[in-house]
């Protein structure tokens, strides 16, 4: 009679003795857990704790100076909801103006070959290590009125960009596009282009294959690439004010308001210093819980 080998219980492999093997079982956990050890030699831990230390402090210190029994006060003034109103609708403008230049651009760097892309992606991300106050220069010379671009603007549509709310818009989109342009692009690199080319095979032009197929596959990575920006932005100062100056209700944002409230009011400075804090750890916590896993 021939013999045969049991079965294993469903959904578990077998081991090598022929039957269901747990230790096989744990085996991925075991794997996502390589590298990883519970004991820290002292000569990395040491400064491992400086460097925590270090970025930690300043922002216990802005909770622990903070005044939180004047803060509801400090809060509800107008100076700061209208400060506050501007830097959401300019941080937005500029999150949707680039997500409007910055998806296809990231297409391009990510779907097409043609001479000179690296040097095209290294001019992209150029603006991220780009000093902002240079940026802000950078934008007057082109925008401004007697600028390469700005002086044809004023004098054949009487458009001028610098010290608007506009010109906030720009200033704001500057620094924060290349961000939503990396977000974007590595998750293109990382989607399957097989399912375009299906789509084309189908009959799909191009673009219709980038919007009906393309972009519902990297939409994780389009909504993490736009709270980055938009965080970005909300936090721009140097190239804001370089380029679109310090006028309340009209360029003045929160990152300007704080500037200029710690030269009179410290603790006005430091609520708003808080409402930025809070901010930016929702925006961290919502991308770790939500969007980067996906993506």
């Amino acid at each position: 009679m021939t013999k045969h080998a049991p079965r294993s219980a469903p959904g578990k492999p077998f081991g090598s003795d022929g039957t269901a093997s747990d230790t096989v079982e744990g085996g991925s956990g075991r794997l996502r857990r390589r590298g990883r050890t519970r004991t820290v030699p002292v000569p990395l831990l040491l400064p491992a704790l400086v460097g925590l230390a270090f970025l930690l402090l300043p922002l216990i210190a802005l909770l622990v100076r903070a005044p939180w029994r004047s803060l509801p006060d400090q809060l509800t003034s107008p100076e700061v909801w209208q400060a506050l109103r501007l830097s959401l609708l300019c941080a937005t403008s500029a999150t949707a103006l680039s997500l409007v230049v910055g998806v296809p651009l990231a297409w391009v760097l990510a779907r097409t070959d043609f001479p000179g892309r690296g040097l095209v992606r290294a001019l992209v991300t150029l603006p991220l290590v780009l000093p902002p106050v240079v940026g802000g220069v950078a934008l007057l010379l082109a925008f401004g009125r007697n600028g390469v671009i700005g002086q044809w603007l004023d004098a054949w549509f009487g458009i001028t960009l610098p010290f608007t709310t506009t010109g906030v818009v720009l200033a704001e989109t500057f620094v924060a596009l290349p961000f939503l342009v990396i977000s974007v692009e590595g998750t293109l690199r990382a989607a399957d282009p097989r399912y375009e080319e299906a789509a084309a095979t189908l009959g799909a032009s191009r673009f219709t294959a980038f919007r009906r197929v393309t972009l519902p596959l990297i939409a994780p990575g389009i909504a993490a690439g736009a709270v980055l920006a938009w965080a970005r932005a909300l936090g721009e100062f140097g190239a804001t004010i370089t380029f679109a100056g310090n006028f309340p209700g009209r360029t003045q944002t929160m990152p300007l308001a704080v500037y200029l409230a710690l030269q009179n009011d410290p603790a006005a400075a430091i609520a708003l210093s808080l409402v930025l804090l809070a901010v930016s750890i929702a925006v961290l916590a919502g991308l770790r819980d939500r969007w980067m896993r996906t993506a």
